[in-house]
């Protein structure tokens, strides 16, 4: 089991790089008064057929023939369902896959969120063909980064580009503070 939600995160976004996805996005949202911690990954990527669909959960499937398991999926959907929370997971076969857990914000078995900027980053910094659109979410402030806007203002830069990279993890790490004054999650 994995020790914190943004490793989650990170696998199964790592499904959508496979699915060949070119837009990601990801989506964290607190609601303390609903006491909900919300994961939402939605991709434009190949989809899924309805049997893989059905397959997707069990943590001994997966569509890859260089791992005989596959456990993004069922890891997060047994994270969530641990904290009385809910998962949900939908594909159109072409058109993409929609992941969404959610969990008991303060229920004793939630993992924590974990370092999630330092996932986004490396997200963004190790996929530079693709756009992510990150939305962080507390109560009622939240902030977006969407790296086609970074991309319009710098042009042929790579995010991989050392002061870009440096910019984006702060960006990320301003943002959340701004957002969450430092609330732990």
């Amino acid at each position: 089991m994995m020790t914190e939600l943004s490793l989650n995160v990170l696998d199964v976004a790592n499904n959508s790089i496979r699915a060949d996805a070119s837009l990601i996005e990801i989506t964290v949202r607190i609601q303390r008064a609903a006491d909900t911690l919300t994961i939402i990954i939605v991709d434009n990527g190949c989809g899924m057929s309805e049997e893989q669909l059905l397959k997707v959960e069990d943590p001994f499937f997966t569509t890859r023939t260089t791992r005989g398991v596959g456990l993004g999926i069922p890891f997060l959907k047994q994270a969530a369902l641990s904290t009385d929370g809910s998962f949900h997971i939908e594909s159109t076969p072409g058109k993409g896959t929609k992941v969404t857990a959610v969990f008991g914000l303060s229920h004793i078995d939630r993992m924590p969120l974990g370092d999630i900027n330092n996932t986004i980053h490396a997200l963004i910094t190790l996929n530079t063909h693709i756009d992510f659109y990150y939305t962080y979410e507390v109560d009622e402030k939240h902030f977006t980064l969407d790296t086609r806007e970074f991309r319009q203002i710098l042009g042929d830069i790579p995010f991989d580009n050392f002061e870009i990279s440096a910019y984006i993890k702060d960006y990320l790490k301003e943002n959340q503070h701004e957002t969450d004054g430092g609330y732990l999650i």
